[in-house]
C-alpha cells in the first residue's frame, strides 16, 4: 500500500470514528483561546505576544486541522516558536485542563479523546524541548520548573 493510501485509509478511519471536520476544529479553536484569554495564569502569557487574535485564531486552526485530520494546512514551527516563553509546568497543566474541558464541551466523546490524546503529547513535547532548550534533561518523571526553566 503507498503511502497515500495508507493516509487515505488512516483519514476515513478518523472521519468514521470522531466526525471531526474542519467546522469542529474552528468551534474548538474559538471556545479554547476564549477560556484561555480570560484565565489568570495563561492570559498574560498569550496578551504579552499576540496582537492579532483572529490571525492566531486562524493559524491554531490550521494547527489542530494538521494534527487532528493530517490535512497538512499548518505550516510553521510550534516548538520554536514556544522555546522562549516564561512557562513551566504549572502553565502546561493549566493550558491541558482548560484545553480537556473545552473537548469535552464542544466535541463529540470520540472527537474530544482524539484531540486530547494529540494534545497531551504535544504538551509533553514542548515542554521537554523547552527544558532541552534550557540546558536540562529531565529524569523520567520531572517536569519544568519556573526557576529559570529548570527542573
Amino acid at each position: 500500500m503507498t503511502v497515500g493510501a495508507r493516509r487515505s485509509v488512516a483519514l476515513s478511519e478518523i472521519a468514521q470514528r470522531t466526525a471531526i471536520d474542519e467546522a469542529m476544529i474552528e468551534r474548538l479553536a474559538r471556545a479554547f483561546y476564549a477560556r484561555v484569554r480570560d484565565d489568570a495564569l495563561l492570559a498574560p502569557i498569550f496578551a504579552a505576544r499576540i496582537v492579532d487574535w483572529e490571525a492566531h485564531l486562524e493559524r491554531m486552526c490550521a494547527f489542530w486541522s494538521s494534527v487532528a485530520l493530517m490535512s497538512g494546512r499548518y505550516h510553521g514551527q510550534p516548538t520554536t516558536m514556544h522555546l522562549s516563553l516564561p512557562v513551566d509546568a504549572r502553565h502546561f497543566d493549566r493550558w491541558l485542563e482548560l484545553f480537556e474541558q473545552t473537548a469535552r464541551e464542544v466535541c463529540s466523546p470520540s472527537a474530544a479523546d482524539h484531540f486530547i490524546e494529540r494534545a497531551r503529547r504535544i504538551a509533553e513535547s514542548l515542554e521537554l524541548a523547552m527544558a532541552n532548550h534550557s540546558g536540562v534533561v529531565p529524569a523520567k518523571g520531572q517536569r519544568l520548573s519556573s526557576e529559570a526553566s529548570t527542573l
